[in-house]
């Protein structure tokens, strides 16, 4: 069997719920697999095959077991702005397209969509699949290819999800089930009611009165949780001031406009105070200053020549202070951008900040998308001491280092002192080992001791534990048992003799 994840709104934890129950039946030996037909973040990740997914079914492959494809998310749009994304099909870049544009293509999409689905349902069984948003969009009925028309098509169980923490959970719950489509509503078999704060068992009426407005059950009262997992995508920076401990070693992160992939630093923000920081505002008393990726490095750029960024990085340089570019921020970090229209849609010659001497060029509509292991070469205390690190490459443009050392073999560039470098590799701080590196080499600078973070907290996409973490979470609090029933039933109907596979109404599967 397979079931649909929805949500009320956006940012209530479906991607997370998606990844408990994958990682709860992955437990229990249900082979599973998860799907998002069309997801919109800039934080991706690349496959073994070099597919670009969403990082959040990259998270839901691994609690499942499962090797990430492109398969579990074939359509992600990345928003460049004024309206247009690049649309990723399949794993590959398609093309860049306005809205408009994109919802004529609303039918062949979702066939490519449904093609997907039945792909990975005849390869592994059981899907979990998550839908985008809030389910109750009814202006976008007609072309929500991430939750009505697909819903409709596969006609599977419906697990609805709610956000209690931001107030309001009847009105989601109710208003969400009332405006779903008539044929719909019947599938909603379950409610999740989520990110509760404090003793559930106070919200015991509250359920009760969901049950008794809606009739449907509530599966579960979830409480808030810091599972170490990487954020889907840009609505969870809001979340990150907020639980941030104040460390003593303090670093900023600029907050590019267009920022992707600010998963990049997660594993930092657990072991120093990180602060990301918004154009124009002073960069002074941080001990180390990152530009992370962009969906458009150029427009960015811009935005952080306007603010005075550059003359921030060049008095953050002269007062000895690490400087570190990740993708579109390495980018930046060089002296000339040559763009033949390609990134900004118009020609011309673009002047980076001149920190790194570096020259990138975007020549043609071409992504490199590419799984990566690398030795850290370059010369200083950070490079000198990471050894062996791994991660991905998301970009267009190839960049020339000219006379500058490599900070790692086959990429990236470093200032002879080494506390200036830029490199391509998504994920560089997410191995323990350049966390280590970077924070051990801060700390020292500043006269404090510094514990290193076990290997076992790390990988790119966290360790095994979390995964393990955040199932036994949700098994304690949700109903698991009548979920896993619905697998292990499907399963015995499917392997029983003459049984038709879809003879049930709600098991589409």
């Amino acid at each position: 069997m397979s079931l649909i994840v929805l949500g009320t709104a956006s940012h209530v934890g479906k991607s997370m719920t998606v990844a408990a129950l994958c990682r709860a039946l992955y437990r229990r030996g249900i082979p599973v697999a998860p799907f998002k037909s069309q997801n919109m973040s800039l934080n991706s990740y690349v496959t073994a095959d070099g597919s670009e997914i969403g990082i959040a079914q990259a998270v839901q492959a691994f609690a499942a077991g499962v090797e990430p494809s492109a398969d579990m998310n074939p359509i992600l749009l990345k928003p460049k702005g004024d309206q247009t994304s690049q649309v990723v099909l399949l794993g590959r870049p398609y093309k860049d397209v306005q809205i408009r544009d994109y919802y004529a293509e609303t039918d062949t999409l979702l066939a490519e969509a449904v093609s997907a689905f039945e792909r990975l349902r005849s390869r592994y069984g059981h899907i979990v699949v998550e839908g985008a948003g809030g389910a109750a969009e009814v202006n976008l009925y007609d072309r929500d290819i991430a939750n009505i028309r697909l819903a409709r098509h596969l006609r599977l169980p419906i697990v609805l999800v709610a956000d209690i923490e931001r107030g309001g959970v009847f009105a989601q719950v109710y208003g969400t089930l009332a405006l779903l489509p008539e044929d719909i509503r019947p599938l909603v078999a379950g409610v999740i009611v989520n990110k509760f704060r404090g003793d559930t068992g106070l919200f015991a009426s509250g359920v009760e009165k969901l049950e008794e407005l809606t009739g449907v059950p509530v599966l579960g009262v979830v409480p808030y949780a810091e599972i170490p997992l990487p954020s889907e995508d840009s609505l969870s920076i809001a979340d990150k001031g907020r639980r941030t401990a104040a460390r003593p070693v303090r670093i900023a992160v600029v907050r590019l406009p267009r920022l992707s992939n600010f998963t990049d630093f997660e594993l930092l923000e657990r072991c120093a105070s990180v602060d990301y920081v918004l154009p124009g505002r002073t960069l002074a008393g941080y001990d180390c200053i990152i530009l992370p990726g962009t969906k458009n490095t150029i427009e960015d750029l811009d935005t952080l020549q306007r603010a005075g960024t550059g003359e921030e990085l060049r008095l953050a340089r002269e007062r000895g202070v690490p400087v570190i570019g990740i993708c579109g921020g390495y980018q930046m970090l060089g002296r000339t951008i040559v763009d033949s229209g390609v990134e900004s849609g118009t020609p011309g010659d673009y002047p980076g900040f001149g920190l790194l001497d570096v020259v990138t060029a975007f020549a043609g509509y071409r992504k490199t998308t590419v799984q990566v292991r690398r030795r850290a070469t370059g010369p200083g205390p950070i490079l000198s001491a990471m050894g062996e690190v791994e991660g991905y490459e998301i970009h267009m443009g190839e960049t020339e280092r000219g006379e500058l050392p490599a900070a790692f073999s086959g990429d990236g560039a470093a200032t002879p002192d080494g506390l200036v470098f830029g490199t391509y590799m998504h994920g560089l701080f997410q191995n323990p080992p350049a966390a280590n590196a970077l924070l051990a080499y801060l700390s020292e600078r500043r006269g404090l001791p510094f514990e290193p973070v076990a290997d076992a907290s790390g990988g790119t996409l966290g360790a095994a534990d979390a995964y393990d973490a955040l199932a036994r979470h949700f098994e304690e609090h949700v109903d698991m048992d009548a979920i896993v029933a619905w697998f292990v039933d499907a399963t015995v109907r499917r392997t029983g003799a003459g049984e038709d596979r879809r003879s049930s109404g709600c098991d589409g599967s």
